[in-house]
């Protein structure tokens, strides 16, 4: 198929914004090694996206440029590398993409079968491709970094999940209620009506007082918050904690790391914990299934052609996305 061309969006230099992404059209990728070409149906966008395009993350991502963006997708197989054997022609996958590389807005992708996995024809396209970056972190943070077990065995935590209204946060609530759990969330007074049919036992609007404060309405203290917000000082979350309380960071910044460091020269019993998401194929499968079962959901925000990836990628960075943001080749 490389004789052929595609179109997909690129961004050549660092900056730019939605007016740095390009239209083009390139060669369909030859699928090397242990890899299998795409057609993508469907690809989500994650604020670590225009992060790298803003050069937040140089030297590491991206790998080069031109940079196709975007790593979470889902798809077709049409054709099989060598060395490739999980999968075959046909079948339907949910991927997470390299950010080396990127790749997934396109109308195909190549990619290692490494952290690929089955998404049976109970889940669409669009509820698939939101899941690798903004579930496995949920996932992660909630069962690894909160030790929450999902079979609904082991004590019962109070848990925060702040800006539950997001990607990351609205699986977080999701998958925190599969446990033995009583969940306080914050998001924006639209969509609290929301947060509460995900599960949340407790919903603050954040702009109140109480939801700034990150007051719990039944005055429980957190024994582990999901922090999914920015902005929020250690000093706010502190007293809220229960004794050996921790919070989470799901995009730790320099203060994330200053603050974690204080906390153990000062073997304080509360802690701030940076998690920094480890992709796992076996954590992707895990939540395929359950989107598969009806336990969990991908809340979608908007869904947009290819030809207006642009307005999907001002709409992540303007931050205020209900759930995930879908591009559609």
């Amino acid at each position: 198929m490389s004789a052929k061309l595609m179109h997909a969006i690129q961004y050549d230099s660092y900056a730019g914004g939605p007016s740095g992404l390009k239209h083009v059209e390139v060669p369909i990728p030859t699928p090397k090694k242990n890899e299998v070409l795409l057609k993508l149906e469907a690809a989500s966008l994650n604020p670590v996206d225009w992060k790298i395009q803003k050069g937040q993350l140089r030297p590491l991502f991206p790998g080069k440029f031109p940079q196709i963006p975007a790593t979470d997708v889902a798809g077709e197989i049409v054709e099989v590398g060598q060395g490739a054997k999980k999968f075959k022609v046909g079948d339907k996958v949910v991927v997470l993409l390299s950010h080396f590389s990127g790749g997934g807005l396109a109308e195909f992708a190549s990619s290692n079968e490494r952290f690929m996995v089955a998404r049976p024809a109970e889940v669409s396209a669009a509820e698939g491709a939101g899941l690798p970056v903004a579930g496995i972190t949920a996932h992660q943070a909630i069962t690894q970094s909160a030790g929450i077990k999902l079979d609904g065995t082991g004590k019962q935590k109070n848990i925060l999940i702040t800006a539950a209204s997001g990607g990351v946060g609205h699986y977080a609530v999701q998958l925190a209620k599969l446990g033995n759990t009583h969940v306080t969330a914050t998001c924006g007074a639209r969509n609290v009506e929301l947060v509460k049919s995900l599960g949340a036992d407790e919903v603050l609007d954040y702009k109140t007082p109480d939801g700034a404060a990150l007051k719990s309405p039944s005055g429980r203290k957190y024994d582990a918050v999901i922090n999914c917000a920015i902005g929020i000082a250690w000093s706010t979350f502190e007293p809220n904690l229960s004794a050996k309380g921790k919070v989470i960071d799901i995009a730790p910044n320099a203060s994330s790391f200053t603050t974690f460091l204080l906390k153990k020269l000062t073997f304080s019993k509360k802690s701030l914990v940076p998690l920094l998401m480890i992709p796992k194929a076996e954590s992707l499968d895990y939540l395929v299934k359950l989107v598969k079962e009806g336990k969990l959901k991908t809340v979608i925000d908007s869904k947009h052609p290819i030809s207006k990836a642009e307005d999907a990628w001002a709409k992540s960075i303007d931050g205020h996305a209900t759930g995930k943001i879908i591009v559609e080749p």
